[in-house]
């Protein structure tokens, strides 16, 4: 761990349903991100100088093509495993981006279309929406950030659900609008889950301990390839290459694990606020909203 302005680089944090899982680093993490690498980089090349001191002349191997074919298996194997990991965890990034921007979108479509219904459910879905939409900016974005959403449904959506059982639509359009907002509420919950499913973590603990074992086999075996016949910077470079090649896939892999974290490339609320400014002019279009929440979208009491 590396510890910078009282934040971790990376955190381990027990989930009961997926186990422990790393998680992505804070808002420097790209600071933290150089630091692990370059550290680790090293410590590993200063690892390989001591040990070349003690080395006998060509290595520790009397085969060198055989160890090279050795080591070829093993750093294929890492290289498939973790471009495999690589490729589930950015279908998991993607699928929560997607599902922000699609939820941002229907909450408007949903503003929209409450407008049509009858007065008293329109003004209180109104507000209702508005709150929504603050407590996703304000509230749930912390906690995936932090990994501590849960399964829980949003208090907002509760809050809707109760006022839409209470709506009776009499007039077509009324009942047309009701029933669009059935669609656009199941849609809206879907979406949702699309954003919250990044936060859970995709890789189960199992396979970062597969991963970790394969970078610490790679480390060990890169250091009987000592040899006090090459040249110093022959030799760091060698062992300097391959554990920053291989450090930087793990933290990448952190970083896809849980893209709320980190700076650079991490998933924001931008759609969500941008929601909220659209929200904001329809408001003043119908005459006004009156949000049963305050800016952060708690409920006021």
């Amino acid at each position: 761990m590396v510890n910078r302005g009282g934040e971790y680089c990376f955190t381990v944090v027990w989930n009961p349903r997926t186990g422990g899982r790393l998680y992505g680093s804070p808002p420097v993490g790209i600071v933290c991100a150089s630091v692990i690498v370059i550290g680790l980089a090293a410590l590993a090349i200063a690892a390989m100088l001591l040990v070349r001191r003690s080395a006998p002349e060509g290595s520790h191997f009397a085969d060198g093509d055989r160890a090279a074919g050795v080591f070829g298996v093993l750093a294929t194997g890492f290289a498939l495993l973790s471009g495999f990991v690589v490729f589930l965890a950015f279908e998991s990034y993607d699928t929560s981006r997607s599902g922000a921007e699609a939820e941002a979108r229907i909450v408007v479509h949903q503003f929209e279309t409450v407008q049509l219904l009858p007065a008293p459910a329109r003004q209180r879905l109104s507000g209702e929406l508005v709150c929504y939409a603050r407590n996703v900016v304000h509230q749930e974005w912390p906690k995936m950030k932090s990994g501590t959403l849960g399964d829980g449904p949003n208090v907002w959506g509760v809050a809707l659900f109760r006022s839409l059982r209470a709506t009776e639509p009499r007039s077509a359009s009324e009942q047309a609008a009701y029933s669009k907002y059935l669609d656009e509420r199941s849609e809206r919950e879907d979406a949702r889950a699309d954003r919250a499913h990044g936060a859970e973590g995709v890789i189960p603990a199992p396979v970062w301990i597969v991963l970790f074992l394969s970078a610490g086999i790679l480390f060990v075996f890169m250091l009987f390839f000592a040899d006090p016949g090459e040249s110093a910077v022959v030799q760091a470079t060698m062992m300097g290459g391959v554990i920053v090649l291989v450090v930087s896939l793990l933290v990448l892999l952190s970083f896809l694990d849980n893209p709320y974290r980190g700076d650079v490339g991490a998933l924001k609320p931008t759609s969500m606020q941008s929601t909220l400014a659209v929200l904001q002019q329809d408001a003043n279009v119908v005459g006004g909203v009156v949000a049963p929440c305050d800016a952060a979208g708690s409920p006021r009491t």
